[in-house]
């Protein structure tokens, strides 16, 4: 086996639930891909290739209007997943995914994977409860857009990007976080320094931020800040 492959499926929350045997089966069937920063992966409208687990790097899933603005839906990190729905359905692809960072991914083809699907209704009900992870977090994105400000959609993501020791690592360009946040720049450059300045986040170099008060920044996503 691949080591980088075996280790970016099980990495993958959408298939945590797979036995040992159907672990195996997904390995034969999916294959290692590699993105240049910048690179796009496919455009909305065209066939979806299958399943893309993310292992390293970044990509940003975006729809771009009838006036060429873009709305980035997601920002994709290692171990997150992308076009899984539309692979799963057999539609077209509904959003454009890119590249932010040179990015390994390992692609789970949608031919064999719709076979493996018909022949196999266990798998149906693993990917099943996968699927009920992805609805969650959809709910989660109306959430911040309809009922928090800017600082708690931010101080939100914060919370969810942050690493066991409390490390963030923000996109190489910020317009693309704003983006998903549904804010400026500016707002975005605004809500970071007044949460630094209230001791609540730490600024480092390379684009890192280091959580201080994660009970701060809790009271600010909730909007108790």
């Amino acid at each position: 086996m691949v080591p980088q492959l075996v280790n970016m499926l099980q990495d993958c929350p959408f298939f945590s639930r797979l036995d040992e045997s159907r672990f195996s089966h997904l390995f034969a069937i999916s294959r290692l891909v590699k993105f240049r920063k910048g690179q796009l992966i496919f455009r909305q409208g065209q066939a979806c290739p299958g399943i893309y687990i993310v292992g390293t790097g970044l990509v940003r899933i975006f729809q771009r209007g009838p006036q060429g603005r873009e709305q980035i839906l997601h920002i994709v990190g290692p171990g997150g997943t992308f076009a899984e729905v539309a692979a799963i359905g057999g539609f077209d692809c509904p959003a454009n995914a890119e590249a932010i960072t040179t990015a390994i991914c390992a692609l789970v083809p949608r031919e064999p994977f719709h076979k493996w699907i018909r022949e196999d209704h266990q798998l149906c009900l693993a990917l099943l409860l996968g699927l009920t992870v992805w609805t969650r977090h959809l709910v989660s994105l109306l959430e911040d857009v309809t009922l928090r400000d800017a600082a708690g959609r931010l101080s939100r993501w914060l919370l969810t990007a942050a690493s066991k020791d409390g490390v963030i690592r923000l996109p190489s360009l910020k317009k693309h976080l704003a983006s998903q946040l549904n804010i400026t720049s500016e707002t975005l450059s605004r809500t970071l320094r007044r949460l630094e300045d209230a001791g609540i986040i730490a600024t480092g170099g390379r684009g890192t931020i280091r959580v201080l008060d994660r009970a701060g920044l809790e009271a600010e996503a909730a909007g108790a800040g």
